[in-house]
């Protein structure tokens, strides 16, 4: 890998996450040459994807290149590349465009889905991750729609089964965006569409949705969804997805044309690093300086790390802030030379939030527990003003304003050809005789 010649030590961080992308950010001033690498060449707000796949943002509005981030940072360089494997010894990485050596390594992979064991659910079943994603399903959706009202050989009565796996944040807002999109684009935008036979399910192997918010939240965000028409199945898990169908653990079979899976996650950390310790996850343990156990001057941050909180003894949750602070932190902590004494990394909790749709949303923070239109009004604020770019910004005040007082969805566009997912070359169900 080609990278600038200095007499500075360089620190490569592996991410442009949250916790990558603000470490970067904040070495600014610092005397390192920083290297940032990714393998997209943009940093895209995740909490937002959603609104891609369900046609009402566009792409350009949660995403910035990272050459447009940092073009005034001098002491940064991007580098699109994948890392391979971890050479601590020689203090080097390999990627799939070269090596590149390293005095202080960071860590900020984050965390990609976890399928536990399921190989055909993995296949077949849509994530949401990266832009490609995003506008993958909302391309199937929309493709879909439009095939079922052309196609002959439908049967009438026949119930057309959207399927959501996990209910967290991203399945309970995926959830509430389409249950949107059914009352208000799919009624008005496909009239010879029979609205009532989508049906909308949400999977949660738990007893309720957002199991880490308090009580308050889980039951109020329960009732939303069920208002919205959606069918909300709890203490029920996924165990395969066979010839078109997911079976569950009570026994249903939903014939689905797309399912959408948000139930888990696992640590996604380059190979090479023997001597460190694995928490639960696929999570790297890390010190309370952000340091990878068993190393020096290797680092982790964000979803990938295992940071202990000291008040429980429990990782820090994989979320946004943890990773904003980490990365805020590691800054301060590399440039007054890493002292053992230098104080701790203290995360500051302040509270989540999750929409399910418009004036209703979920919120727990320190100073008090809120639900319907100001905790909406709280999320819209807090996700605008997270957004990294002011142009970003801008474009979301402005398609929010706009979709407030006008229901129809303006990007209802297939940009691609989604691969059918839900044929299989397993054996097929048996049907009861």
């Amino acid at each position: 890998m080609r990278l600038p010649q200095s007499d500075q030590k360089r620190i490569i961080i592996v991410g442009g996450g949250f916790g990558g992308l603000n470490l970067a950010k904040s070495l600014r001033k610092s005397d390192f040459q920083v290297i940032l690498i990714d393998q997209q060449n943009h940093h895209n707000f995740q909490p937002l994807l959603y609104q891609i796949a369900t046609a009402g943002l566009m792409p350009d509005a949660i995403v910035a290149p990272f050459r447009n981030i940092f073009s005034r940072q001098k002491n940064v360089f991007f580098r699109m590349a994948r890392v391979e494997h971890i050479d601590a010894e020689q203090q080097r990485i390999e990627t799939n465009i070269g090596y590149a050596s390293y005095d202080y390594l960071v860590l900020a992979t984050g965390a990609t889905t976890n399928f536990f064991g399921m190989d055909r659910v993995q296949r077949h079943a849509y994530t949401l991750k990266t832009i490609e994603d995003a506008l993958e399903l909302r391309s199937a959706f929309i493709q879909y729609l439009e095939a079922a009202v052309s196609r002959t050989d439908v049967d009438e009565n026949e119930c057309m089964h959207f399927v959501l796996i996990g209910g967290g944040p991203t399945g309970l807002e995926m959830a509430g965006a389409l249950a949107e999109l059914k009352k208000n684009e799919i009624k008005t935008g496909y009239p010879d569409l029979d609205n009532d036979r989508i049906k909308i399910h949400l999977i949660e192997m738990g007893d309720e949705l957002l199991a880490p918010m308090s009580d308050k939240a889980s039951k109020k965000a329960l009732q939303y969804v069920r208002d919205m028409g959606v069918k909300v199945w709890l203490s029920t898990a996924i165990e395969d997805y066979i010839d078109g169908h997911v079976v569950l653990s009570n026994g249903e079979k939903l014939k689905t044309p797309m399912l959408f899976y948000a139930a888990g996650v696992t640590g996604d950390a380059p190979e090479g690093l023997a001597q460190a310790k694995m928490a639960k996850g696929r999570r790297i343990e890390v010190d309370l300086h952000t340091r990878v156990l068993n190393y020096e001057n290797i680092f982790a941050i964000g979803d990938i790390a295992a940071m202990p909180n000291p008040e429980t003894g429990q990782p820090h949750p994989q979320l946004a802030q943890p990773a904003i602070q980490q990365g805020k932190y590691l800054a301060k902590y590399l440039n007054t030379g890493c002292p053992a004494e230098h104080p701790p990394f203290q995360y500051k909790d302040y509270g989540t939030m999750a929409t399910v749709g418009k004036n209703k949303a979920v919120a727990d923070l320190p100073w008090g527990r809120f639900t319907g239109t100001f905790a909406w009004l709280m999320w819209l604020f807090v996700h605008v003003m997270s957004l990294v770019a002011f142009r970003n910004r801008i474009n979301v005040i402005v398609n929010w304003s706009m979709s407030y007082f006008n229901t129809h969805k303006k990007y209802k566009i297939i940009t691609r050809s989604p691969r059918d997912r839900t044929q299989s070359q397993e054996p097929k169900i048996k049907e009861p005789a």
